[in-house]
């Protein structure tokens, strides 16, 4: 048999035609300007063909008011339940359309249709591929609906998103006003009104009826629906995810917020605002008079973190429109812009509620010493400096109290032998052994509390500075060294898996911090360890100790992995400081010789008065030593 070879020219040939193949296929396909040709004039004839349609339902007295294709049947029926929702001849037709309010801030796009906003977009931002040129865009692609049911004399309901509103655009000064109608009669209509100021995010927003009380069902409000879904604008989804939230005012000026997760739900009453909030931009519905109560809703749209990237959240509020002598009053703004305390302050409105800052004291740090102090360094240098200088000034201000912290601690060192000795002599008698260790205490000056109350000082400072850095819009798309966004992780190496809890990345900022804070505990545990003694049936110190310098490091770089760079920076030079300032104290300040010579000296002295707290706890010792001696003479 003849035995098969693989004929090299066959194989070329037939590389030759299907290279040919595919050129004539690639050279036959249409131009991009022939399938916008021919896209428009297939739009051209359906238009044509409906509006031929169009003109065919339409009487020859009176046309319907938002006659449109594919509306035709529903505004007839509208016309015939509200006695004539229609035009006289003489007045204009309301038909598809939009109209644009813009200035420096914001562009604005409203449609006739529903008579709402149906494009938001901010001038100034960009989404978080911050060099790919797209602005943040707030509204748009029909995520946001605007809906007041209208609810007839004859128990029909009519939704105003699917009828046709006239506009009419006027200009007062620099204030650009926009009138959207939905008439029944000439001087018979819902009324819509935008203002638009320059260089404001702030619209204001009135809805009005007139002339509308015989046609309307006014024994109850109308229900006003407003809904959004909200996009994705930063780097990280997780993040985005945890500071999005639907937050309100309502009663006296209280503030809350939806819980998180998913089918979350609040009725609550005298509503003032409604903030459909993202991470760092919002869209926030104000009301001069408050909505009764109102229905608030909020999803997670996000199941998994790297499938759902186009929406994060999904927000709807229904509120109450009341009647007031058989019309409809309201006057109320939207905002549409950054969730930056300055700004959202600057409307007093009390809008900057949104702006996470923490409860109590937290939220007074953060109001009062980091927003002012960080807003004044960073007017007139780089925000990556002004971080560092911040920290700076935060860690000498509490120098004072790391100080007395290790003081506390050095004292506590020097009585560390006589208070083993004490255990040792005592060590059958716990009860015996605090008391007279307290009077040890007491006769050499010493407070075991002082080296904690230093240190509880500072932990509201350092909370403090875990709301405000994630919460401040100035550090958004803002660069440091290899970190091009300090408001998002600073990832320096990509990874092509993802570990549970940390991430897909690597960032570096967590794991310098991380470095630093393993070093300071590493500085600070063997002191700690020799000022605090042993007590019985409390658990091993230095084993707990031990433990903790792997443990916060450890937490710190999974944790802060996918936190803002701003963040990260601000704990690693913090722990740099406090390093320094320890070593200092240490080394050059706190003489241990000279701290036991004076503890020796107080010992010969008077014993100071004991605190109340001292004495409250001595009385608690000896009834305890009294009750046990009567348990051993039973």
């Amino acid at each position: 048999m003849e035995e098969k070879k693989i004929d090299l020219n066959s194989i070329i040939g037939f590389v030759l035609i299907f290279g040919i193949l595919i050129w004539i296929m690639y050279q036959n396909q249409p131009s991009d300007k022939e399938i916008a040709a021919e896209k428009a004039k297939k739009e051209l004839v359906a238009k044509q063909e409906a509006q031929a349609k169009a003109d065919k339902t339409k009487t020859a007295v009176l046309p319907v008011a938002a006659a449109m294709p594919g509306d035709t049947v529903q505004l007839a029926q509208l016309q015939k339940t509200l006695g004539g929702f229609a035009y006289s001849a003489t007045l204009p037709t309301a038909k598809e359309g939009f109209t644009t309010l813009e200035n420096d801030k914001i562009k604005l796009k409203i449609a006739n249709k529903g008579g709402y906003i149906v494009e938001a977009t901010l001038k100034e931002f960009k989404r978080f591929e911050k060099n790919s040129g797209q602005l943040v865009e707030l509204i748009k692609d029909n995520n946001s609906n605007l809906n007041i049911q209208l609810q007839t004399t004859d128990n029909r309901t009519l939704n105003s998103k699917d009828l046709f509103f006239e506009p009419t655009l006027t200009k007062n000064g620099n204030d650009q006003i926009l009138t959207m109608r939905l008439k029944a009669g000439a001087n018979e209509f819902l009324e819509y009104k935008y203002v638009l100021k320059s260089n404001e995010y702030l619209v204001g927003f009135d809805i009005r009826s007139q002339g509308l009380n015989k046609v309307l069902n006014s024994s109850k409000p109308l229900d006003l629906v407003w809904d959004l879904k909200s996009f994705r604008n930063e780097k990280s989804v997780s993040i985005e995810k945890r500071y999005a939230q639907l937050e309100y005012e309502y009663g006296d000026e209280k503030y809350n917020s939806v819980s998180l997760g998913a089918g979350k739900e609040d009725t609550p009453e005298k509503v003032s605002f409604i903030a459909f909030k993202q991470h760092f931009f919002t869209a926030i519905l104000s009301t001069d008079k408050a909505f009764e109560k109102s229905k608030l809703q909020s999803d997670d749209l996000v199941k998994d973190e790297n499938i759902d990237t186009t929406y994060i959240k999904q927000f709807k509020a229904t509120v109450p429109l009341a009647f007031t002598n058989g019309e409809v009053d309201y006057k109320m703004n939207w905002y549409f812009g950054p969730s930056d305390y300055k700004i959202l302050k600057s409307y007093d409105k009390n809008f900057q509620k949104i702006i996470p800052l923490g409860w109590g004291i937290f939220g007074w740090i953060n109001q009062w010493i980091f927003i002012p102090l960080f807003g004044f360094l960073s007017s007139f240098i780089a925000y990556g400096i002004a971080i560092i200088i911040f920290t700076i000034i935060i860690k000498l201000a509490m120098s004072p109290i790391t100080y007395k912290s290790f003081l506390s601690q050095a004292k506590m060192k020097v009585l560390r032998p006589e208070i083993t000795e004490l255990g040792e002599k005592f060590k059958k008698d716990p009860m015996k052994k605090q008391q007279e260790t307290m009077k040890l205490y007491n006769k050499a000056g010493v407070n075991p509390m002082a080296g904690c109350i230093p240190a509880l000082i500072q932990l509201p400072f350092m909370y403090a500075s875990f709301q405000f850095f994630p919460s401040a819009f100035e550090l958004r798309q803002k660069s440091f060294l290899w970190a091009d966004d300090l408001s998002s992780f600073d990832a320096v190496v990509k990874l092509p898996f993802h570990i549970p809890l940390y991430g897909d990345h690597i960032s570096l900022f967590p794991i310098l911090a991380a470095i630093a804070i393993f070093f300071y505990m590493k500085m600070t545990s063997g002191d700690q360890q020799m000022a605090a003694p042993q007590q019985e049936g409390m658990p091993d110190m230095a084993k707990m100790m031990k433990i903790m310098i792997y443990v916060s490091p450890l937490m710190m770089l999974i944790f802060f992995n996918s936190y803002g760079a701003g963040l990260s920076l601000y704990n690693f030079i913090s722990n740099l400081i406090t390093i320094g300032i320890m070593f200092v104290i240490k080394n050059y300040i706190v003489d241990t010789d000279k701290i036991h010579a004076q503890i020796q000296e107080n010992k010969l002295k008077e014993p100071k008065k004991q605190s109340k707290f001292q004495q409250r706890l001595q009385e608690v010792m000896e009834q305890q030593e009294a009750t046990k001696a009567q348990n051993k003479k039973k």
